[in-house]
């Protein structure tokens, strides 16, 4: 079984568990932590990644919004700039989805 697959089951388990009733401080703040530096580990990519945004804004004198709108029309060509700034503006998305599940409050 792959790491991965073995923590979603893991998880899982732990799900079934507190649906049942079952609650432990240790495990709600060993999550809480998890979230956090997770929260913080992203928040740190992306701040690295709005950098090089940035950086492509400044050169090419537009919004990555504007860019990644003409780019997806075939407005701008194949340039390696555009393919690079193209996957930033992706992971950077990426990111901003992410933090904002980490930040999502249980109801």
């Amino acid at each position: 079984m792959s790491t991965q697959a073995s923590t979603l089951d893991r998880l899982q388990r732990l799900t079934v568990i507190y649906r049942q009733g079952y609650h432990s401080d240790v495990v709600d703040r060993t999550l809480q932590k998890i979230l956090a530096l997770e929260n913080a580990q992203a928040r740190q990519e992306l701040t690295a990644i709005e950098v090089r945004l940035v950086a492509f804004e400044q050169e090419y004198q537009m919004s990555s919004a504007d860019f990644a709108q003409r780019f997806h029309a075939g407005e701008l060509g194949d340039g390696v700039d555009f393919f690079e700034w193209s996957a930033f503006c992706d992971m950077a998305e990426s990111l901003r989805q992410r933090l904002q599940l980490l930040q999502t409050k249980a109801a």
